[in-house]
């Protein structure tokens, strides 16, 4: 089974190298700047589960060509647009499009261009970011990927990806119910994010400040109520590890939103908190902390944007 990965930042990445380092065909498709820094240093990963190196394949848009059994997409949102004007041609009639980017929108976006029967759910919990060298960095011990098809049940193509996906560093599980995994993720992701944000800081230190508990649950409070009225109320499992993920003393968790502020980069803030309160208010859901931090971001991309003319 032939796998593109669009891009090799964190996500595509991470998965794609453990899949290359375990045997697998693999190409990476990349911009030129980044082809020339894969093929002078290699893909490197630094992980708490051991450092490894893969020399990838790579390929740029105006040399793709054929069509792939698997395309892998975990670009950022902002980026997915240009994305598929770029991998549109691996797309054959079997194709497997698996997106793991944040949020939900872009099922909408991938299912309008290349139809509902190439498309599945997908989402990824892993904690990476590039460093400067554009290396891979796992920043904690997590690396599931969860998939299926959207309709739900499982099929043979979803069990033939669990397969390629099983190797060493990926914790893969094919899934009957993505949509409701996909939105416990989106609540979690818009929690995380909105609120590292608004504060500026790690759970561990917003838990450790006045009411900061307290404020981590009133966003979560609002995002579950959002899931709930769209259909795909949280579960129980997926309460009992939030709850847990955000009372852990001393965790370093910050969402990459932040990450992305802090090196004044763009943010996925409006396919994320935006498309949350978006969705929520066309169902009548009060979420004012929400709102807020929608807005704190929104207006740091407003500097941003003066910033760089």
């Amino acid at each position: 089974m032939r796998l593109l990965v669009i891009g090799a930042g964190a996500l595509g990445g991470y998965y794609g190298a453990c899949v290359m380092r375990a045997g697998g065909d693999v190409t990476f498709l990349v911009r030129a700047k980044r082809a020339e820094q894969l093929r002078r240093n290699g893909l490197q990963v630094v992980s708490q589960n051991g450092d490894f190196a893969v020399q990838p394949k790579i390929i740029q848009a105006s040399d793709l060509k054929a069509p792939y059994d698997v395309v892998l997409v975990g670009v950022k949102a902002y980026s997915l647009d240009d994305a598929m004007g770029q991998f549109a041609p691996a797309v054959g009639a079997s194709t497997m499009i698996l997106p793991i980017l944040n949020g939900l929108k872009h099922i909408d976006a991938l299912t309008a261009r290349f139809g509902a029967e190439h498309v599945l759910g997908g989402l990824a919990n892993v904690s990476a970011g590039l460093d400067a060298d554009g290396r891979v960095i796992q920043f904690m011990a997590n690396q599931t990927i969860v998939f299926g098809e959207t309709g739900g049940p499982l099929s043979e193509r979803v069990l033939a990806l669990e397969k390629l996906l099983n190797v060493p560093g990926i914790d893969v599980r094919a899934s009957e119910a993505i949509m409701h995994d996909m939105w416990e993720k989106f609540v979690q992701l818009s929690t995380l994010a909105g609120i590292t944000c608004l504060m500026r800081a790690s759970i561990g230190d917003i838990l450790t400040v006045p009411k900061g508990e307290e404020q981590i649950f009133r966003l979560f409070g609002e995002c579950c109520a959002v899931a709930t009225a769209s259909g795909f109320e949280p579960r129980a499992p997926f309460i009992a590890f939030d709850r847990k993920l955000f009372t852990t003393a001393n965790s370093p968790l910050k969402a990459s939103m932040l990450r992305d502020i802090e090196r004044g980069s763009v943010t996925e803030a409006e396919h994320i908190l935006g498309d949350m309160a978006n969705r929520g208010r066309a169902l009548g859901v009060d979420t004012p902390l929400l709102d807020l931090a929608r807005a704190h971001v929104a207006a740091y991309e407003v500097g941003r944007q003066r910033a760089a003319g």
